[in-house]
């Protein structure tokens, strides 16, 4: 084993392992859906049709939806596929949608696999479905001391991570976001559920969406998973995983649960390919990471900078900036950035994730150091409560949560209410120049709007601290935390967390140097 971490290698395993180059559904015009959206595409100038999905089991329905429905081809990109209830529900209809002859390409970062290789090598044994492990690790086992002691002789490579979060369906519709494939993210986890979105997409949008998916499937670092396969017999394993999935989803509807039974009725899918939910037609940008963004050799960064461009949005703002980001660390170009913008009087907030909520210490360690620089420039910061207000008694914005401890995991930026930007980037330190990124700009006021009305519900005293300088007692520059209990104004000068372990942890992370790793 530690001949295996020892070696520096620049090229994960696997990398010598034969694989084909495919790419997208050349003609979708050919499938229904394919001819139905160039039509709308046509009618609308050539724009492209998006509806904002911000309910979590919305967007598990759709993506369920979406892979019943598909024809020829799905193309399925991301960060983290659990092996949940929602990540196994999803896995069920991807076979099925592979035995009526549908291509599957999947591809998803080697952070987190769905539920270990073994689910891996069982779904890449079905002859309609291929799996790609981007920049795996060479030690597939399931102890996290053999994996963390290959990450400390490989980080150089290792470090670099696929955070992009992607569904293509016969090259016709997409969905595009900021959620990964597990309960949480759908908010039906009783214990969590995290705040996210998707935005459905349908027109030429969907083929430059195809174009990134293909340049990253056919990348170097995309291993195919059959070259990391061993022990069991793949068409086994596949046997044993079906008749896993298929008396999982028996347990689901016998429960009776409200989200299965409404993946049967068709919505909100339906909805939105019917118009009943209607699309907002716009112009759009789409902008991503080159998959080769980072050379792991020599640390040099190569390729498209996603970073770049929502930058270049930001500097283009005349009056307003709205963000919504579960992980901020700005860093020394962020920082200069919002200066810059509040030289010229532009009204910048942040909505982010108090510690109470956050799920990731070293993340929240790393933002503690730019809250104070942050109010000093005339930034307004806001956090979001973990319990919110309906369930203080406040009734204020219920539609927001009904239950469990609740996490903020979107990635919103509105600039001056006209322009909208929904993806997978967070403004951090790692999404800048750790992991690739994607994400779509979308010119539509009206989005613009919709987006900014629900970062406005979220910061409301009862859902989020505002966040406020005093000074401490020694004249150097402290904090306090307002927010609403029970309909009664509060405020904290002691930072609000879930236990006095969680703020005594964060606050030595908060001592070391990790900012370019966060």
């Amino acid at each position: 084993m530690l001949a295996l971490v020892s070696g520096c290698a620049s090229l994960p395993p696997g990398s010598d392992f034969p694989k084909t180059v495919s790419t997208a559904l050349v003609s979708p015009e050919d499938t229904r859906l394919g001819r139905q959206f160039k039509s709308a595409a046509h009618k609308h100038n050539g724009q492209s049709g998006f509806r904002v999905l911000s309910v979590g089991v919305d967007g598990f329905l759709t993506r369920m939806q979406m892979i019943n429905t598909a024809t020829r081809t799905l193309d399925l990109q991301y960060f983290i596929f659990r092996g949940d209830e929602t990540g196994r529900l999803l896995t069920d209809a991807v076979l099925h949608a592979a035995d009526r002859g549908v291509r599957v390409r999947i591809l998803i970062d080697d952070g987190e696999t769905l539920s270990g290789d073994d689910q891996v090598t069982a779904l890449a044994a079905h002859p309609r479905v291929e799996i790609r492990i981007f920049n795996p690790f060479a030690y597939r086992g399931g102890a996290q001391f053999f994996r963390g002691l290959e990450f400390m002789f490989n980080a150089a490579r290792l470090d670099y991570r696929m955070h992009n979060k992607l569904l293509i369906m016969d090259n016709a519709i997409a969905l595009i976001g900021g959620r990964n494939i597990g309960d949480e993210y759908f908010q039906i986890d009783p214990e969590s559920q995290f705040a996210d979105d998707d935005v459905f997409a349908a027109g030429p949008i969907v083929q430059q969406l195809s174009t990134s998916f293909d340049l990253y499937w056919n990348n170097n670092l995309s291993i195919p998973a059959k070259a990391l396969a061993h022990e069991k017999s793949p068409r086994h394993a596949l046997s044993e995983h079906r008749q896993d999935l298929a008396e999982h989803k028996q347990l689901v509807k016998a429960e009776g649960t409200d989200y299965m039974q409404r993946v049967a009725s068709g919505e909100p899918l339906n909805g939105m390919l019917s118009g009943r939910l209607p699309l907002v037609w716009a112009n759009a940008q789409l902008i991503y990471d080159n998959p080769d963004k980072k050379n792991a050799k020599n640390n040099a960064m190569v390729g498209g900078l996603m970073h770049q461009a929502v930058a270049a949005a930001m500097v283009a703002v005349q009056s307003e900036l709205l963000m919504v980001t579960p992980y901020l660390i700005p860093g020394d170009e962020g920082m200069q950035l919002f200066k810059e913008l509040r030289e010229r009087k532009v009204h910048v907030r942040i909505l982010t994730n108090s510690l109470e909520s956050s799920t990731v210490s070293l993340a929240q360690s790393g933002y503690m150091h730019y809250r104070v620089p942050l109010l000093q420039s005339g930034v307004q910061l806001y956090e979001i409560r973990s319990q919110l207000g309906n369930t203080k008694g406040s009734g204020q914005t219920a539609v927001i949560s009904s239950f469990g401890n609740y996490s903020l995991h979107a990635k919103l930026f509105v600039f001056d209410r006209q322009r909208v930007f929904i993806g997978s980037m967070n403004f951090d330190q790692r999404s800048m120049h750790l992991n690739t990124e994607i994400g779509v700009i979308i010119d539509s006021p009206a989005l613009a709007r919709q987006v900014a009305a629900r970062f406005e519900a979220m910061v409301l005293p009862a859902n989020a601290y505002m966040l406020a300088l005093r000074p401490k007692q020694d004249g150097s520059p402290g904090l306090v935390w307002r927010t609403t209990e029970d309909d009664v104004a509060v405020e904290y000068d002691v930072e609000p967390a879930r236990s006095n372990w969680q703020r005594f942890k964060v606050n030595i992370l908060s001592l070391l140097p990790l900012d370019k790793e966060l």
